[in-house]
């Protein structure tokens, strides 16, 4: 069956959450948000692109820092509501210059911080 972008469900703002994910370690690497043209672009790319909300623009992980991403499976969660972008990881993945978005947790009440930013 072929796969139409369009029978995703979006929310009110046309936005569907991706999370990205390392293909060689499986680590969860950030959240992001796309529409129906930077799905279509990142599948017909193999560059993971975003809809930056902030910026009202698509955001090509990766065009200016150079830590791109490279699709290497695209996936759909049973709902529909969220999809998973399997990736080759250039570099940190987080704007903070962390290999992960998810750097803070919460153990006994209090954060800590689990790495440090590369470079």
């Amino acid at each position: 069956m072929p796969f139409d972008p369009q029978s995703l469900r979006y929310d009110d703002q046309g936005l569907i959450p991706a999370i990205a994910q390392d293909h060689r370690t499986g680590e969860v690497l950030m959240m992001a948000w796309m529409n129906a043209q930077s799905v279509v672009r990142t599948l017909e790319t193999g560059k993971v692109t975003y809809w930056s909300r902030s910026r009202q623009a698509f955001w090509v992980k990766g065009e200016t820092s150079g830590h791109a991403q490279k699709l290497v499976d695209f996936r759909v969660d049973c709902d529909r509501d969220c999809l998973l972008v399997v990736v080759d990881q250039t570099g940190p993945a987080c704007h903070t210059n962390r290999r992960s978005c998810f750097y803070t947790a919460v153990r006994d009440g209090a954060e800590v911080e689990l790495m440090q930013p590369e470079g």
